[in-house]
């Protein structure tokens, strides 16, 4: 046998070099993920101001051919509104505050559950959102990536709750009561449905995605599985859209 710095090993084992990963490094890892769904909506805003939108209003083709409005989902079936809209903003404080916020929740979220599951949580609560936009302000138009980024918040709200990680210390349950308490102020012109379908989606992709982790299912099930609960949020809008009166 041979002392090794991990106790005695076998002459063979000895030789043998094993890969250590620092934890450090790995919840370091640049969140890539938060970062090009950023680069999206940010493109996406500076294609809006290039046909017609501006800076602090709202207008131009890909606004209109893109924002939430249940009317055009019930008569004309643009159902591909149900997503552009979380992509399209009305200002640029609008863009600029949901940004940073997806910042912050996203570079504690994605390393800790993986690019691709946030990718997830990110397109279901998206949709989530758009669900509430129908549900609680048919006739009015919305953008924004709001209520994915609440749903981010949602989901991450779970994730620390599983890891047995006090709430209130960490802020979380303040950063949503006073995100929440904004969103129902009078006069804010806030798609309160958006918030709270997002934050609901959230908190039920968070649900899918600890509950996959106590049974040791393989991640591509946890995947499907809140992909197909953003399948359900299309056409449960796709089913307001048509059965509005």
């Amino acid at each position: 046998m041979t002392s090794t710095t991990v106790g005695m090993r076998c002459p063979e084992c000895s030789k043998q070099r094993t890969r250590v990963v620092q934890a450090r490094a790995m919840a370091s890892a640049a969140p890539v993920a938060t970062q090009a769904i950023i680069a999206v909506n940010v493109i996406a805003y500076l294609a809006e101001l290039a046909t017609g939108s501006g800076f602090g209003s709202v207008g131009g083709t890909i606004y209109e051919k893109g924002a939430l409005f249940g009317p055009l989902l019930q008569y004309q079936d643009e159902y591909w509104r149900l997503v552009t809209t979380g992509f399209l903003h009305a200002s640029f404080f609008h863009v600029a505050f949901n940004m940073v916020f997806i910042w912050f929740i996203g570079r504690s979220l994605e390393p800790a559950i993986g690019s691709a599951r946030f990718v997830v949580a990110y397109g279901t609560s998206l949709l989530c959102g758009s669900l509430g936009v129908l549900l609680l302000e048919f006739d009015s138009a919305a953008v924004g990536a709001s209520g994915a980024a609440f749903g981010l918040l949602g989901a991450l709200i779970v994730e620390a709750r599983s890891r047995g990680i006090d709430l209130w210390s960490t802020g979380l349950i303040q950063i949503a009561l006073l995100n929440f308490a904004f969103t129902f102020l009078p006069g804010t012109n806030i798609a309160i449905g958006a918030h709270l379908g997002g934050f609901v989606g959230g908190i039920l992709v968070g649900v899918i995605y600890d509950q996959c982790d106590r049974r040791r299912l393989p991640r591509a099930v946890s995947l499907a599985a809140a992909g197909a609960l953003g399948l359900v949020a299309v056409v449960a809008s796709i089913a307001v859209a048509s059965g509005h009166a």
